[in-house]
């Protein structure tokens, strides 16, 4: 299986509550990808999970649950990643976000290099 590209994938952890300015932080994070014409992003709605502080944050039945776990996911080029980087973390200060490398496979939007 030869891969079509050497990529990076870019996931940052946030919650459902994280804004930046008014905005929720996952919609203000892909607006900013899709403005800068970044490959893509996906938005993963989490329905349990806990960070740092330790406590456990679900979604249940009958529960009004404000703090549910949301991933950003991102694949680019290691340069694009690079290149906006400096952005999202000026954005999400306190969220976890992790890079690592991959490859892509395929798919239709996929980027040979």
């Amino acid at each position: 299986m030869q891969p079509l590209a050497k990529a990076k994938r870019l996931r940052m952890y946030v919650s459902e509550n994280d804004k930046v300015g008014h905005r929720p932080a996952h919609l203000a994070v892909l607006e900013l990808l899709r403005r800068e014409r970044a490959s893509g992003a996906t938005v993963l709605h989490g329905i349990e999970g806990f960070g740092g502080s330790r406590v456990v944050h679900t979604a249940n039945l009958g529960d009004v649950v404000e703090r549910l776990p949301v991933i950003i996911e991102w694949i680019d080029t290691p340069e694009s990643i690079a290149r906006l980087w400096p952005r999202l973390r000026e954005m999400l200060p306190a969220s976890l976000i992790t890079c690592d490398d991959t490859e892509v496979l395929g798919g239709a939007g996929a980027r040979t290099g």
